[in-house]
């Protein structure tokens, strides 16, 4: 009884050792397989339009839609420029990550240092050994564009204003922001620091998507009280608040090398837009220009639900070497695109998908893509992926048994 136990299980063995070599050495399917983890890019980085529709007097200018990050019309968006203040958005977006991460609260008190105090340009006029919340200074920065309010929080974040700056430019280059780089946390004329319309659209979408940042932006007016019976009065310099409906934040900045910058951002009927434009002549040139780009892209965009993760794919991907002849497919992603009003219908969807999958296929394994066409251009790809998993097709230990000779 022994020897037949010690027999059957050295065959069994065997068995396992030969049908594993089997499957190692069959044939691969055909070599037009999705790898199992790709990376593609979700929205198309092109304008929508070849050029702007409208004539734009400033250096550079910029409209995106902020929920998809893609760009309706730019000019000259890779052309490294000072922008003064607006470099400030950037000081804004790691205080506001940093109040996200815990590491700081809004209610936490900052004593002025001199290098704060004694900073130049747009102020609101903190004094050496000041006490404020970093919520307060960071309204100051927000509302006011104040200079000593921003090296403030610098100093408080990260030790120093230099420190500071390491991090800014470390932030810049996490968010693809190639063609920028910063020497201050204002935006005070520094030699070496530039940016572009197309980065100052970047990082001014990291923060217009923090709610908090709304708590801030929409103050127009509002006084600040420095402890010792004097208070200063801040007031919005992004006056688009007032004259454009919908308009709940932005940044402004000039100087006589930057000229008359703003990024703003307006959100109607749920879609959310940024107008960028620097280089303008004056104050209210930059403002206008914004209206206008903010009016066009109201008028004529909207945002078109496009898929849905989940949405199922009709029919299944032959499965080879499997224990099941195919596998069900589903999107493996949401997708709203921005389309031009009346155009959603030339919108197609174009899967693309190998002949067969070899198992074992994992659930949520990539396999292949659906490219989302408008007159023959890709606008953006939704990966699609094994709505379950297969396993490889193999021999039942129980069947082995009941076919094997002479059983005991």
């Amino acid at each position: 009884m022994i020897r037949k136990l010690v027999a059957l299980l050295m065959t069994l063995a065997l068995v396992f050792a030969a049908r594993a070599q089997e499957i190692d050495l069959s044939p691969s399917p055909a070599p037009t397989a999705a790898p199992e983890a790709v990376s593609l890019p979700p929205i198309s980085e092109a304008p929508l339009l070849q050029s702007p529709p409208m004539r734009l007097d400033c250096a550079a200018a910029l409209l995106m839609e902020a929920a998809s990050g893609q760009v309706i019309f730019e000019m000259n968006p890779a052309s490294p420029r000072p922008v003064a203040s607006v470099t400030k958005v950037m000081t804004i977006l790691l205080t506001l990550e940093q109040l996200d991460a815990g590491r700081i609260s809004t209610e936490d008190a900052i004593t002025v240092s001199p290098a704060a105090a004694g900073m130049g340009g747009s102020q609101v006029l903190l004094d050496v050994g000041e006490k404020q919340t970093v919520g307060t200074l960071l309204k100051c920065m927000i509302v006011g564009s104040a200079n000593d309010a921003a090296v403030a929080l610098a100093e408080a974040l990260y030790g120093s204003e230099e420190l500071c700056v390491e991090a800014m430019n470390r932030r810049a280059e996490a968010l693809g922001m190639a063609d920028t780089h910063f020497v201050n946390c204002t935006g005070l004329p520094a030699e070496g620091q530039r940016t572009t319309a197309r980065d100052v659209a970047v990082m001014s979408r990291q923060v217009f998507a923090h709610p908090r940042y709304f708590d801030y932006s929409s103050v127009w007016m509002e006084d600040i009280d420095h402890g010792d019976g004097r208070v200063t009065q801040l007031v919005n310099t992004n006056k688009l608040l007032k004259l454009y409906d919908g308009c709940d934040g932005g940044k402004t900045g000039s100087t006589n090398e930057a000229g008359y910058c703003v990024t703003a951002t307006a959100s109607r009927g749920g879609m959310r837009l940024i107008a960028v434009v620097l280089g303008a002549a004056s104050g209210k040139e930059r403002f206008a220009i914004a209206q206008r780009m903010l009016d066009y892209g109201f008028a004529n965009y909207r945002q078109y639900p496009v898929a849905k993760r989940g949405t199922k794919v009709k029919g299944q991907l032959p499965v080879t070497g499997g224990e099941r002849d195919g596998v069900s497919l589903v999107l493996d992603g949401d997708l709203t695109l921005l389309v031009n009003k009346g155009d959603e219908q030339r919108l197609e969807l174009a899967p693309s998908l190998p002949e067969s999958v070899a198992a074992p296929v994992e659930k949520g394994q990539v396999v292949g893509h659906v490219d989302v066409v408008a007159e023959g251009r890709s606008l953006a790809q939704i990966p699609i992926v094994a709505a379950e998993s297969v396993n490889v097709k193999g021999l039942p230990f129980s069947r082995i048994i009941q076919n094997w000779p002479g059983r005991f």
